[in-house]
């Protein structure tokens, strides 16, 4: 009985030794990109919204802030939280996933929102022309916040 008892006290050691050990590394990369704080740039919004995404491009020596607009379909996430912005782009649907605390989004910008029901829009896929468009209010400065 005693031998039972002592192996697996110390097969118990041996895990929490190399789980702590191996995640104290990983904890701390993961608590430098979590610290880093989301823009105050970046307005409150929902799937549904149609948001105006300032993004900045670099091309070679020089760096131009580019706009991308389309509706939210998606917001997933919690340390690395990210959103999803669809527009329909030359008949094409093109899809955008952003990083919250990316430093390459400028600001985005809240411009309606739309009412829906779901979390996921991946409905507005399969849909186009007037049955792709959302029901929507036009944000105000007070909605905003």
């Amino acid at each position: 009985m005693a031998k039972a008892k002592a192996t697996k006290t110390t097969k118990a050691r041996t895990k929490k030794t190399t789980a702590s050990s191996f995640t104290g590394k990983e904890t701390n990369l993961v608590k430098r990109v979590t610290t880093r704080k989301v823009s105050p740039k970046i307005a409150a919004f929902s799937p549904g919204d149609t948001v105006n995404v300032y993004v900045k491009v670099v091309e070679g020596e020089k760096e131009r802030v580019q706009l991308y607009k389309g509706v939210v379909t998606k917001i997933q996430g919690h340390a690395h939280k990210t959103f999803t912005v669809r527009k329909i782009s030359a008949g094409v649907g093109v899809e955008r996933t952003f990083p919250f605390r990316s430093p390459a989004i400028e600001s985005v910008e809240l411009v309606s929102h739309g009412k829906v029901r779901r979390a996921k829009l991946y409905y507005l896929r399969d849909l186009d022309g007037k049955a792709a468009r959302i029901e929507s209010e036009l944000a105000t400065p007070d909605s905003a916040e």
